[in-house]
């Protein structure tokens, strides 16, 4: 040692040492800065203290674990390589029995084809559909899952990110608002047999009485009269046709036929009686049931067929309309075609025509009461076709 200072060889080993201390704070540093490091354990006086990092990758990470939704990253084969406490909560399982296993146990055999088939679509630009989510102990949540790619240098080793969220509330929300409805429209029904109960009873007792007196007074005017005689019998017609036309108002309010003859031969009246008063010719083919099907089923198909021939008065320009109801497999089918101008079932309706949007609202809603699907075919130019399958189980057995 000289003057003091370290011998050469001493000198640059703690150069050494300073440099490697120096780039191992440096690569710290780096890490810190691209958010690779969640924590740091600094040594003082008082000990080891650990500081959490604040860095983007670490706020993702609490954002995603504070979510209400349940988050997942899924391999291309559905196992699960992350998952967050929501969804851990939401199947009731703990989360390391989450982590590793594969999206399909908290999933039936049909939901998992449909998560298959999303899962190719979500490759390339994602897609949400709705399943039902069973838990541990066998309870069911139906959730709304959110599929889009994260990253991957293959199909086969892409990471799909999935976001899963609870519409419990929701659904519950949709069943009350429709039962709330179905029982508008049972409310309805029972105003209209009101009204057709009047109407038949009083109103056109009434209307054929005057009808009588009039036909007396035509009768009683000598052709002397003359104008008065033509006037009475003009009276005479008019009040003809009003006593029709209640007929007819009271019969559509409250179809007794319906109730007395079956609905094969209320399907068959409906079409004869709107070719008789349009124009238009309609071919009905109505099988008869071996029995009743529920009052309400048939009602609503009735109603849908209505709707639909007033569609066809107000909108189709038809010249031919067609009727059946008949059984295919385990199912009542009742469709309705024309051969009118059609429309694009999915385009919004211009201006004046939003009664026909309505109205196809109004079938589509009778058939989900009665557990019936609905089913509507149309193009421009090329008329429309309207199905409606009526499953066995709401049905009875038809010939």
């Amino acid at each position: 040692m000289r003057g003091g200072r370290p011998s050469p060889p001493k000198a640059n080993r703690e150069l050494a040492a300073l440099r490697s201390r120096l780039a191992n704070a440096e690569a710290a540093l780096r890490a810190v800065r691209n958010g690779e490091v969640d924590a740091v354990v600094v040594s003082g006086k008082g000990g080891s203290r650990v500081f959490t990092l604040a860095g983007a990758e670490h706020s993702y990470r609490v954002l995603i674990e504070t979510m209400n939704e349940g988050a997942l990253a899924l391999t291309a084969d559905k196992m699960i390589l992350y998952a967050n406490q929501r969804f851990a909560g939401m199947v009731k399982r703990p989360l390391e029995q989450v982590i590793g296993s594969s999206m399909r146990r908290f999933l039936s055999a049909e939901d998992r084809a449909l998560l298959k088939t999303h899962l190719k679509r979500a490759s390339e630009s994602g897609a949400k559909f709705q399943v039902m989510l069973i838990a541990g102990d066998g309870s069911r949540m139906p959730v709304q899952i959110s599929l889009r790619p994260m990253g991957g240098s293959s199909p086969s080793q892409r990471t799909i990110g999935v976001v899963v969220t609870d519409i419990s509330e929701a659904r519950r929300s949709e069943e009350l608002l429709r039962a709330l409805s179905k029982r508008v429209v049972q409310v309805q029904e029972a105003e209209r047999g009101r009204v057709a109960f009047e109407l038949h009873d009083n109103i056109t007792q009434l209307v054929c009485a005057v009808l009588f007196r009039s036909q007396a007074l035509a009768d009683h005017l000598s052709p002397r009269d003359g104008t008065s005689k033509k006037e009475a019998m003009r009276l005479r017609e008019m009040l003809g046709k009003t006593a029709e036309e209640v007929e007819r108002i009271s019969r559509n309010l409250g179809p007794t036929v319906l109730d007395n003859m079956g609905l094969a031969t209320a399907l068959s009246e409906a079409g004869t009686k709107f070719a008789e008063r349009t124009g238009v010719s309609v071919d009905v083919a109505c099988v008869k049931l071996i029995a009743r099907m529920p009052a309400d089923t048939e009602l609503a198909l009735y109603r849908i067929l209505q709707e639909a021939l007033r569609n066809v008065e107000k909108h189709a320009s038809a010249r031919h309309v067609t009727v059946s109801l008949r059984r295919i497999g385990g199912f009542v089918r009742l469709a309705i075609g024309d051969d009118g101008i059609g429309f694009e079932p999915g385009l919004r309706k211009a201006k004046g025509k939003g009664k026909r949007g309505l109205g196809l609202l109004s079938m589509r809603e009778r058939a989900g009461y009665v557990g019936a699907t609905f089913k509507i075919s149309s193009r421009r130019r090329s008329g429309t076709e309207i199905e409606i399958l009526v499953p066995m189980t709401a049905a009875v057995s038809a010939s």
